[in-house]
């Protein structure tokens, strides 16, 4: 992540195209201004220079949140529930009412998230392939494109999501088991040997049909073949095996296809679902960030006659501003903060000052060559963001540096 400076002189590049801001919002009248009005608050600058200044502000920012190129969602972009829970678990939204979620308990993904600062969900291939198997224990391939990964994010852990539904068993329900298991493809069956698949079992569970949930299942060594070792991805084979029944209801009871007919519409939240923890070696992880979330700072209210000495002010980032509301799902904004204020002769305590900055100040006292000490941000935090990447894959990932805590004389 950058520097906590430089993130201060993107706002500060985007305060100066828009003419000056001195408060509360990044654009005047948050959410009303287009480009070309916002053009018109520049000043002298020609149309050309304003349009070339915005190109840059924005590519500055995509850098920033280690985008190559503006995400442009397609209307059929689905953001999956979970990933919308998953953020606001890890904002602190749904602390209270997490249990309402999805009308089930969600836990938060302490072991998954420990390691990681970006959560990231695909959907697999519209493709659903048949595997030797029995009528009543059929089996299927999935194929998951992994491929916007990038190439510095180290993924930690992966989980398969399925998602499986209560089946009334009549007067055999205490007989009725599932038991799902699913498997790495390492080679697949060849056109003239259809029994020829190869696979390997990742994970296994023993279900009960009267439950109605998500099941979780821990595909991480076929992900970190697929993405560390650059190993061949031939995707993932779904098996479900009926104990002590004769008739199989695996139609009803795992959702691993469309329903028929189609037009119910639950099939873009009710397919499996795989789902990739990581991190790109920048910053702290998502539980770090978390557990600070739940011991928010306080800042005291300083002296009306310290008005004008360093200290931190409102400045809140509305990214329909800038036209990403389109593409960032959460937050639809962020209070920033800046610092600003005078660091005057002496330092006292509450100006947060180091040694060195009491040693230029009083230097500056009798020798006015040497600058002032100047009110800086002295502590700095992350924020959560979930958003479409450019290939409208849902992300959700830990950005550091981006909200001052507090400021000081440096």
């Amino acid at each position: 992540m950058i520097p906590g400076n430089r993130m201060l002189m993107v706002v500060l590049l985007c305060q100066v195209l828009l003419g000056g801001v001195s408060h509360a919002s990044l654009i005047p009248e948050t959410g009303k201004k287009k480009v070309t009005e916002i053009q018109g608050h520049s000043g002298g600058r020609r149309p050309g220079q304003n349009h070339e200044l915005l190109r840059d502000f924005e590519a500055t920012l995509l850098q920033m949140f280690g985008l190559r190129r503006r995400p442009q969602p397609s209307k059929g972009a689905v953001i999956p529930d979970y990933m919308r829970d998953l953020y606001r678990l890890q904002s602190g939204e749904e602390e209270v009412e997490k249990e309402q979620i999805l009308n089930i308990t969600l836990e938060y993904p302490e072991r998954s998230t420990s390691r990681a600062n970006t959560v990231r969900c695909f959907h697999h291939e519209e493709h659903l392939e048949s595997i030797p198997g029995t009528r009543e224990n059929p089996a299927f391939r999935f194929l998951f494109n992994l491929s916007s990964i990038p190439e510095n994010e180290v993924i930690s852990s992966a989980e398969l999501r399925l998602y499986r539904e209560q089946v009334d068993q009549g007067s055999d329900w205490e007989l009725g088991f599932h038991r799902i298991n699913i498997y790495e493809v390492m080679k697949p069956s060849a056109v003239s040997m259809p029994n020829s698949l190869i696979t390997r079992l990742l994970d296994t569970r023993l279900v009960h049909h009267n439950v109605t949930q998500w099941e979780s299942f821990d595909v991480s060594p076929a992900v970190l073949r697929w993405t560390q070792d650059k190993q061949p991805n031939h995707g993932l084979a779904i098996e479900v095996t009926h104990l002590h029944q004769r008739r199989t209801h695996q139609g009803q009871h795992v959702r691993i296809s469309r329903s028929l007919p189609q037009g119910v519409g639950d099939w873009a939240q009710f397919r499996p679902l795989l789902v990739t923890f990581g991190h790109d070696g920048r910053g702290h992880t998502l539980i770090q960030h978390r557990r600070a979330k739940r011991s928010p700072k306080h800042h005291p209210q300083r002296p009306r006659k310290k008005g004008k000495n360093c200290r931190r002010h409102p400045l809140y980032v509305d990214f329909s501003d800038v036209g990403w509301n389109d593409w960032i799902v959460a937050p639809p904004g962020y209070h920033a903060f800046y610092c600003q204020g005078d660091c005057p002769f002496p330092l006292t305590d509450h100006l947060n000052s180091t040694n060195h900055a009491i040693v230029q100040t009083l230097v500056n006292s009798v020798n006015s060559s040497i600058p002032k000490a100047c009110c800086v941000p002295t502590e700095l935090s992350a924020i959560s963001m979930l958003y479409l990447d450019e290939y409208d894959k849902v992300v959700l990932k830990n950005y550091q540096e981006m909200v001052v805590e507090g400021c000081g004389c440096r």
